[in-house]
C-alpha cells in the first residue's frame, strides 16, 4: 500500500497543529462560531443530531493494521458520550417514539462502548467524539498518517475505488496509483476548494465494476484500446440524492496521462456554471442533464484550451506514474510449492468433512486473486444487536491482529460496509476461518440479504427523517437461519435515512428510504436498483412500489416481496433476474397487500 512521504507526513501534521491553534482561539471566544465552523469542517468535523461526528480519511479504502489500531484507539478512548448527551440523546428517542418493531436498536443501546462506522465511500466515521478532544484527535491520526482533508465541504472529496484494487483476478490495470495521484493534485487545490457542491471520484480498474463508479460525480474506468493502449472511459454527472441519475460517458477512451488535465477541464466547467442559488440544483448531474451536448462540448473546449495554450500541465508522465507505483508493490509472501489447485483441493475437503459453514464461507466470503497462491477474503461486519458497517474499539484491534497474521499487516474498507484481508495464503485458509469465526467476523453472508448496506440514520444525523438501524435490526433479526439465506441467493438490500441516499437505497435490489409524514417515520421500498456490478446488470435506479410504509409493515413488505421471489424465480434464478424477467407488478402487489394484513393484524 502508498506509504507517505517525509512532505505528506508533515503537510498532515502541520494541518493537525494548524487546527489545534484554530480550536483553541474558539474555545477562548477569538474565533467567532461562524469563522470556526469552515475551519472544522475542512477537517471533517461536523455536528449532527446530538453530538460532533468525524469523518476520517481512507483514500481508495487501503489501511494499514497500525491504522487499524489508531482507530480503534480512538473509538475507545474518545468515542463516549458524557452523561449531558446521554440524556439528551435518550429524550429524543423518547419523543421519536417506539418503531412498533419486535427488536431494534435505539440510541441509547449504542452508549455503551465506542464505535467507529465504515461509510459507503471508504471512509471511517465517529459520532460521539467531543470537539474540545478533537485536536487530540487530530495529533493521533496524523501519527499514522490520517486526516478528515476534504470528507467535507463543497470540495473534490475522498478518491474511492474497487476494495480488490490491485488484486483481482479480473483487473485491467490497478487504478490505486492513479487514485493516489488525483488525490495528491486535488488536496487543497485553490480552483476546487468552493465548488457549487461537494464533488465525488470513484476509479475502477477491473472489468467487473466494484466501485459503483456510474453513480459519482466523475468515475473512470481503467480500459484498452484496440491496439492495447491504456485508458479511461469517463463518466460525468452520476448521482444519488433527489434526483438519482447515471453519469453521462462522454469519453469513451483518454489516454492515461492525460486524465488530470481532463478532470481540470469537467470540474473548471462545473465550478464555472454550476447553480450556486439552490444547493439541491447544484450537484454537477443536474448542470450535465440541464445542459446536455453543450456541457460535453465546453468540456473539451475547455481541455483544448488547458492542453494548446497551458501546456498540459497536468500531464502523467511515465515516470511520475513509475514512482508511485512502485508504492504499490505486492508485499513478499512465503507460499509453499503445492499448486494452487491441489491447496483449493484439499480444503473444500476438510470443508466437506468439517463444517458446512466452512464451504459457504469460502464460496460467500473468499474471492480470487491475481496470484493463484492468495485469495481475497472479506470479514462480515453485518450481525444482529450491530448496525451495519459499526465496529467496536475491540473488532477493530481483532480485525488489525488478523490483518498482521494473515494478509501482510493490510485491511481495505468495502463498499459494502465490511473489511476485506487482500493477501491471505490459500493455506492458511481454515486456520483464518477459525480464527474470524471466534471473533465474530465469519458469518458467511457476503452478496446476501443480511449483509445490507445501511447509513446511522436518525439515530444520529441531523438531516435524516427516519431510523434506519432498526429497520435493518428487525430484518436482520428476521432472515438468520443461513439455509434461508443461501436459498434467497445474492441480494443486495440498501437503506437510508433521507433523500440525500447514503445508504445508496437507489441501487439495491431492494431499496428502503426513510422519509417524513407529519413528523412521523414512514419509509418508501423500491426495487430493480443496481450498483452497475456483474450480478445486478447496468447501473439504473429502482422504482417505488407504491405509497410509503409504516416501520412495522417494512419487514412484512420485505418478506412478501421475497415469498413473491420464490414463487416466481426459475432454476438457478438470482433474485433480480427474476424481478427483471417478470416486472415489478407482482413483487409491488405483493409488498402493498402486506402493508393491509399488517395493518389488520394492528388493529386486531
Amino acid at each position: 500500500m502508498y506509504q507517505y512521504t517525509e512532505f505528506d507526513r508533515q503537510f498532515v501534521q502541520a494541518r493537525a497543529d494548524q487546527y489545534r491553534d484554530q480550536l483553541t482561539r474558539w474555545q477562548s471566544g477569538q474565533l467567532a462560531e461562524d469563522d470556526f465552523r469552515p475551519l472544522r469542517l475542512q477537517n471533517g468535523w461536523y455536528v449532527q443530531r446530538y453530538a460532533p461526528m468525524l469523518r476520517v480519511a481512507v483514500p481508495y479504502g487501503e489501511l494499514s493494521s497500525a491504522q487499524v489500531r489508531v482507530l480503534a484507539k480512538i473509538a475507545r478512548e474518545y468515542d463516549q458520550p458524557n452523561a449531558a448527551l446521554f440524556e439528551d440523546a435518550q429524550a429524543a428517542q423518547d419523543k421519536l417514539g417506539p418503531v412498533n418493531l419486535k427488536s431494534g436498536l435505539s440510541v441509547a443501546s449504542k452508549l455503551t462502548a465506542g464505535y467507529a462506522h465504515f461509510t459507503t465511500r471508504q471512509n471511517i466515521q465517529y459520532n460521539w467524539i467531543p470537539l474540545d478532544k478533537s485536536a487530540d484527535v487530530m495529533d493521533l491520526l496524523a501519527s499514522v498518517s490520517m486526516h478528515g482533508i476534504q470528507t467535507s465541504g463543497n470540495c473534490i472529496r475522498n478518491i474511492t475505488s474497487d476494495e480488490r484494487a490491485g488484486i483481482a483476478a479480473d483487473e485491467i490495470a490497478d487504478p490505486r496509483p492513479f487514485g493516489e495521484i488525483l488525490r495528491q493534485w486535488s488536496t487543497l487545490h485553490p480552483e476546487f476548494a468552493f465548488l457549487p457542491r461537494k464533488f465525488k471520484i470513484a476509479i475502477s480498474g477491473a472489468r467487473e465494476d466494484r466501485a459503483a463508479t456510474a453513480w459519482h460525480d466523475v468515475g473512470l474506468h481503467l480500459i484498452r484500446n484496440a491496439e492495447g493502449e491504456l485508458g479511461f472511459k469517463v463518466q460525468v454527472g452520476g448521482g444519488m440524492g433527489r434526483t438519482p441519475i447515471i453519469g453521462t460517458v462522454i469519453r469513451e477512451f483518454l489516454p492515461w496521462h492525460q486524465i488530470m488535465n481532463f478532470i481540470e477541464a469537467i470540474v473548471r466547467v462545473y465550478n464555472r456554471y454550476g447553480r450556486r442559488d439552490n444547493m439541491y440544483k447544484a450537484r454537477i448531474k443536474i448542470l450535465v442533464k440541464a445542459e446536455g451536448q453543450k456541457y460535453i462540448d465546453d468540456v473539451e473546449a475547455e481541455y483544448l484550451q488547458i492542453m494548446e495554450h497551458d501546456g498540459g500541465p497536468h500531464t502523467i508522465t511515465q515516470a511520475e506514474l513509475d514512482r508511485v507505483t512502485a508504492s504499490f508493490v505486492p508485499p513478499t509472501l512465503k507460499c509453499d510449492r503445492k499448486s494452487a489447485d491441489a491447496k483449493i483441493a484439499n480444503i473444500l475437503r476438510a470443508a466437506a468433512e468439517d463444517d458446512i459453514e466452512f464451504g459457504r464461507w469460502l464460496k460467500q466470503n473468499v474471492a480470487p486473486h491475481q496470484n493463484p497462491d492468495l485469495r481475497c477474503v472479506t470479514l462480515s461486519f453485518k450481525r444482529l444487536g450491530q448496525a451495519p458497517g459499526d465496529a467496536t474499539a475491540d473488532q477493530l484491534d481483532v480485525a488489525a491482529d488478523l490483518a498482521d497474521q494473515f494478509s501482510a499487516g493490510e485491511v481495505r474498507v468495502t463498499h459494502d460496509q465490511n473489511l476485506l484481508l487482500p493477501w491471505v495464503r490459500c493455506d492458511e485458509l481454515p486456520e483464518l476461518w477459525r480464527a474470524a469465526r471466534k471473533a465474530g467476523f465469519a458469518r458467511p453472508n457476503i452478496r446476501l440479504l443480511t449483509d445490507m448496506i445501511a447509513c446511522p440514520g436518525g439515530d444520529f444525523c441531523s438531516l435524516a427523517n427516519a431510523r434506519s438501524i432498526p429497520i435493518a435490526e428487525a430484518i436482520t433479526e428476521r432472515y438468520q437461519d443461513m439455509d434461508e439465506l443461501h436459498d434467497l441467493g445474492e441480494i443486495d438490500l440498501h437503506i437510508s435515512g433521507c433523500i440525500n441516499s447514503c445508504g445508496h437505497h437507489h441501487s439495491g435490489h431492494i431499496g428502503i428510504l426513510g422519509v417524513d409524514k407529519d413528523g412521523l417515520e414512514w419509509y418508501q421500498v423500491s426495487l430493480g436498483g443496481s450498483d452497475g456490478s456483474t450480478l445486478s446488470g447496468a447501473p439504473v435506479p429502482g422504482k417505488v412500489v407504491g405509497p410509503s410504509f409504516s416501520a412495522a409493515e417494512v419487514p412484512e413488505a420485505i418478506e412478501a416481496v421475497l415469498e413473491t421471489y420464490r414463487r416466481q424465480r426459475e432454476a438457478g434464478e438470482t433474485f433480480i433476474a427474476t424481478l427483471r424477467r417478470t416486472g415489478i407488478d407482482p413483487f409491488k402487489a405483493a409488498a402493498n397487500s402486506a402493508r393491509f394484513s399488517a395493518a389488520a393484524s394492528a388493529a386486531v
